[in-house]
């Protein structure tokens, strides 16, 4: 028997998307349960979510407005252990890295020692999910997956030039009149986990 799960991240909505794209519910359709890993930004995301599956979600840096949500959860699904936390990590490391990403016009990786940091804080889990990133990342290490299914909200220059026509405050007009130059960049997409006799079945799905 094989067990579906649906992974999802960085929704950013309606903070920066006015809804959910409806590739997503296409993608998670016939999941049976649903894993938000945080920048969430409102609860209608969830109930939406929530209308193809059971949802469990972690706040993010972006849910000032989710205090109820934990920052981590660790949930049994099928036998396996899984984490789910969102990733980001103290503000001096996450506004240098997002500097160097923005002002490298996108070709800096930032937060490349994170699925590292989150393996040791989280030894025993079979799967750790997180988001933060907006970059897809499936990888295997000690016995561990470590899986990120990228985000659904991805800055390119259609996305900055459209936030900037919604006048956001002075610090973020700025760093969008960098951002909206951008060179590279990644496409939207969530994530699946298949789980069977055979073990853990990740893939990415881009919208």
């Amino acid at each position: 028997m094989t067990t579906r799960i649906g992974v999802i991240a960085d929704t950013h909505c309606p903070e920066f998307l006015d809804r959910l794209p409806e590739r997503v519910f296409t993608a998670l359709q016939g999941v049976e349960l649903i894993l938000h890993a945080g920048d969430i930004t409102a609860t209608p995301t969830l109930d939406a979510l929530a209308s193809i599956a059971p949802v469990e979600a972690v706040r993010g840096d972006h849910d000032t407005n989710l205090e109820s949500l934990p920052s981590a959860r660790e949930l049994t699904v099928a036998g396996k252990r899984i984490v789910l936390v969102h990733g980001q990590r103290p503000r001096w490391v996450e506004e240098s890295q997002t500097f160097w990403w923005t002002v490298s016009l996108g070709f800096f990786k930032p937060h490349r020692g994170l699925p590292a940091s989150l393996k040791l804080r989280f030894r025993h889990a079979d799967v750790i999910v997180f988001g933060h990133t907006h970059r897809a990342y499936v990888r295997k290490v000690d016995g561990t997956l470590l899986f990120n299914p990228g985000g659904v909200h991805q800055w390119n220059p259609t996305t900055a030039t459209r936030r900037l026509a919604q006048h956001p405050g002075w610090f973020e007009w700025c760093w969008l009149q960098v951002a909206r130059h951008m060179r590279r960049y990644e496409s939207p997409s969530v994530g699946i986990l298949e789980i069977d006799e055979d073990g853990i079945l990740p893939r990415i799905i881009g919208l």
